[in-house]
């Protein structure tokens, strides 16, 4: 089973905040994920982003790939770096 590290969206509409998950690959955006890693959250300004890196350093460790989204904010925040 492949798994992602990628962003699940809450929030109300127009007012959007990410949960940064590891999901099956093959489950829907906001659908079952095995792991919370953190937070981002795009409409304050700066934005604010909460990452556990220990976590994430492990699943990368494990084979999670992060979808283009994820890896930007993990590369601001120094967690991943390709």
């Amino acid at each position: 089973m492949a798994v992602k590290i990628r962003l699940a969206r809450f929030g109300k509409k127009k007012k959007p905040f990410y949960r940064v998950v590891v999901a099956p690959e093959a489950a829907p955006r906001d659908g079952r994920f095995i792991a919370v890693l953190g937070t981002y959250d795009p409409c304050s300004n700066p934005a604010v982003v909460s990452i556990d890196k220990d976590k994430t350093a492990d699943w990368i460790k494990k084979g999670a790939q992060p979808t283009q989204a994820a890896e930007q904010i993990l590369r601001k925040e120094g967690v991943f770096k390709g």
